[in-house]
């Protein structure tokens, strides 16, 4: 297999879309298939060297910064190996290296889509399965964890492990056995936590009742072992789209829109009984689009059923951004949302005139709002709603600070306050921010941009702040990117000492010489390394 060892070779792995700039390491290993990974992660263990996970550094949270050691890099294993296509859905077998803007249009070149979504595509597949990634159809749909079927993961002792959904699972204690291939076994237990009360959380390790093993390995950031191989299930791509993005000239009246929406939404997947797999559900959606609306609904304005697959917010200080490059957005609009919601030939029509009723009731700037049913004004909305990050990067080219970022999300009734403190806590200080993102998850990110070492420090302050206000309330201190390196200190506000401590012993259950990912999530304090 391929060794880096020259400075200049190594370089570009000690970084990744967190910008910190401290990662050192020893070499770059480029194994090809799930055997040499084993072998250099056995390897590892023997010697006692730190090795960290390098996928496409698309991360925030400087969890592919390394701190010494080995970085092991799965830019190698990168073959979609087989798709599968059934009546109503189906599944596909990638390599952990592939990438995710890759598979998504080699599935949906065989008209099926695979939900999750996050906004920087070139992302790798291990990496997304790494955070449990999600993006703005997770209002929808949910996130990676909804869609993994099949895990082949190898653990720092050498051991591979190819565990499908079902196969293993926590008893009734918490307590999880995991036979081995070449005998014995893995023995631990899961912390004794209780996870926030959000539709998305991807901080610590994820816990539930009697929990499937496989979903320990989705969103544990790479410490417990190395995810070579999944296989993720496909849905049947929707026959059409309708999105827009609705300008409001008050506040008020955009979150009066935007809690009717996700309340509807949520409405109208409870009828659907949720419960079921998401394939039978867009199949028993798609069935009550082409009915007349049922008494329980006299009330909705929709010919259809609402059922927004995505629902996205932008603050005024966001449209400012935005206005430099679009010139369209009406002067008058302070805040903005964007949807999108799938259609069928027959349920197009209703469902446009019912969404202009919705927007025309909450008082939006409708005829300066922007709709789309077909491909080209699709994308024209997707650039417009991926354009602010990058916007936001062209603007601290110019200052040599890192914007400082939150991901918190709170329960549906903590939202609208959290939001306005966020706004009222942002204010008075002079800095400059943005907030947008994902409020049908009451996942909105705060981007304060400082310009000088002074304001980066107010920065953190208020960062802090943010973080022990949302835990308050019920919320999570990180909803989609992760803990990393950048967040380990505050799990100490989410969890208790003790949690942490367990959170620790479990990752030496799979990892006994602590070897994968140290420094990301726990303090070294915790694994005695």
């Amino acid at each position: 297999m391929l060794t880096k060892t020259d400075p200049d070779d190594i370089q570009p792995f000690l970084l990744d879309a967190s910008y910190v700039s401290t990662g050192v390491a020893e070499q770059v290993i480029f194994p090809e298939n799930p055997e040499e990974v084993a072998q250099v992660l056995k390897e590892a263990t023997v010697s006692g060297k730190a090795v960290t996970i390098s996928g496409a550094g698309t991360g925030t949270v400087a969890g592919r910064v390394p701190s010494g050691g080995i970085i092991l890099a799965t830019d190698k294993l990168s073959k979609i190996l087989s798709i599968s296509r059934s009546e109503k859905g189906g599944s596909a077998v990638a390599e952990a290296g592939v990438r995710l803007a890759d598979l998504q249009r080699f599935v949906e070149a065989q008209a099926l889509i695979y939900p999750p979504d996050p906004t920087e595509r070139s992302c790798y597949l291990g990496g997304t399965i790494a955070t449990n990634a999600s993006g703005s159809r997770t209002f929808k749909y949910g996130p990676t964890r909804n869609y993994i079927r099949r895990l082949k993961t190898v653990l720092a002792t050498g051991d591979i492990l190819d565990l499908r959904r079902g196969e293993a699972k926590a008893d009734a204690s918490g307590h999880i056995s995991i036979p081995l291939p070449g005998g014995g076994s893995v023995e631990g237990q899961l912390p004794t936590y209780q996870m926030p009360r959000t539709r998305k959380h991807a901080c610590g390790y994820y816990v539930a009742p009697e929990m499937d093993v496989i979903d320990l390995f989705i969103g544990s950031e790479g410490t417990l072992g190395v995810v070579v191989e999944a296989e993720v299930e496909l849905l049947l791509k929707p026959q059409g789209l309708l999105s827009g993005i609705v300008f409001f000239d008050s506040e008020d009246r955009l979150l009066a829109f935007a809690r009717e929406v996700r309340s509807l939404s949520l409405e109208t997947r409870a009828s659907l009984d949720r419960v079921g797999k998401i394939g039978e559900l867009m199949e028993k959606a798609f069935a009550v689009a082409n009915r007349s609306p049922s008494k329980s609904h006299d009330n909705n304005p929709m010919s259809g059923p609402v059922d927004a697959r995505a629902l996205e917010y932008f603050d005024n200080n966001s449209l400012d951004f935005l206005r430099t490059k679009y010139d369209t957005i009406p002067t008058d609009a302070v805040g903005a949302i964007f949807f999108e919601q799938e259609t069928n030939a027959s349920t197009e029509e209703e469902l446009v005139a019912g969404w202009l009723t919705l927007v025309e009731r909450h008082r939006a700037l409708s005829d300066s709002s922007w709709f789309a049913t077909n491909d080209s004004d699709h994308t024209r909305l997707r650039e417009f709603r991926h354009a602010l990050p990058v916007l936001m990067n062209e603007w601290f080219a110019g200052h040599k600070q890192r914007k400082i970022s939150t991901d918190m999300s709170v329960p549906d009734e903590a939202f609208d306050a959290m939001l306005r403190f966020y706004h009222d806590t942002l204010r008075p200080t002079g800095l400059r921010y943005t907030v947008f993102g994902h409020i049908g998850d009451n996942h909105v990110h705060v981007n304060i941009l400082p310009r000088d070492d002074r304001e980066a420090a107010s920065a953190r302050d208020i960062y802090l702040g943010f973080v022990k206000r949302a835990i308050e309330v019920g919320g999570t201190l990180s909803a989609e990117h992760g803990v990393g390196k950048l967040k380990r200190e505050y799990l100490k506000l989410l969890y208790s000492e003790n949690n942490l401590r367990e959170m620790a012993a479990l990752k030496r259950a799979f990892d006994p010489a602590a070897i994968l990912g140290r420094g990301t999530m726990f303090d070294e304090k915790y694994l005695g390394v």
